[in-house]
């Protein structure tokens, strides 16, 4: 027999070559177990009417672990917990899978596009344990680069060429050092409000003479009634949800001829 053969059929390299086989096929399971530590069981039309539908797919989903994480608390996944908000919206369809219909606002019943997820109530911190999104009258060191234009003081206009308010804050992200909100001062029939307005859906417009805040995801009467914050120097995980929701929902449900198809 030839030098390696175990055989007159078998050799080592056939050995290490089908031992690698099944090292691969036992990792691709355990990487898609663990990918279903958080979304699963997927949600079905068919299960509200029989409990023998788990929609959970090959591999089965991994018992729970425990987590460490790092403001010392710990997670448990899978936890097999459920958002529980209702759904302000009904199917267009009587099949599975039909796509829902609004029967509201969207843009306040948080649903389509202006949905986001039930994040923690807490803020992000830094590897300092400090806030990582702040206002940067609150950053120490942090100010508007020379050249640049400084949209405090700015008005702000939204797609419907209505003024909104005007940018009194900027808010940046001290670890990626860059901007992440614009805090804007509106009026309301009762009070004055502070909304703050992701930055990377606003455009800054205008001339040497004049330059203006654009926000064109919302109209001005929409802009009002955007989701506010609890505290004046930090922003939540839940908040940062709700606002980007909001906003980006905008692009499609802001008025009625964005949801429809441009042909």
């Amino acid at each position: 027999m030839p030098f390696g053969a175990i055989t007159e059929y078998i050799d080592v390299a056939q050995l290490v070559l089908y031992v690698f086989w099944i090292f691969f096929a036992g990792l691709i399971i355990y990487i898609r177990r663990e990918d279903k530590r958080e979304g699963y069981p997927l949600e079905s039309d068919r299960t509200d009417n029989t409990s023998r539908v788990t929609v959970q797919g090959f591999p089965a989903m991994p018992k729970p672990k425990r987590f460490l994480l790092p403001d010392g608390s710990t997670y448990f996944a899978p936890n097999y917990e459920r958002d529980e908000r209702p759904v302000p919206a009904e199917p267009a369809g009587n099949f599975p899978g039909a796509p829902l219909i609004p029967t509201g606002d969207p843009m306040k019943d948080q649903i389509g596009a202006a949905s986001y997820a039930q994040r923690h109530d807490t803020p992000e911190m830094t590897w300092h344990n400090e806030p990582k999104i702040v206002p940067m009258s609150k950053a120490e060191g942090w100010d508007v680069i020379d050249g640049d234009p400084d949209p405090r003081g700015m008005d702000v206009y939204c797609a419907d060429g209505e003024k909104a308010g005007t940018v009194k804050e900027i808010w940046i992200d001290r670890p990626e050092q860059i901007i992440r909100y614009l805090e804007v001062e509106c009026g309301t029939d009762q009070a004055s409000k502070r909304i703050h307005v992701p930055f990377f859906l606003t455009t800054i417009k205008g001339n040497a003479r004049m330059k203006w805040v654009n926000v064109k995801s919302v109209t001005a009467g929409q802009f009002k009634d955007a989701p506010t914050l609890k505290s004046s120097s930090q922003i939540t995980r839940l908040e940062e949800d709700k606002v980007m929701g909001y906003f980006g929902g905008g692009h499609l449900h802001a008025m009625p001829e964005r949801a429809e198809p441009l042909l």
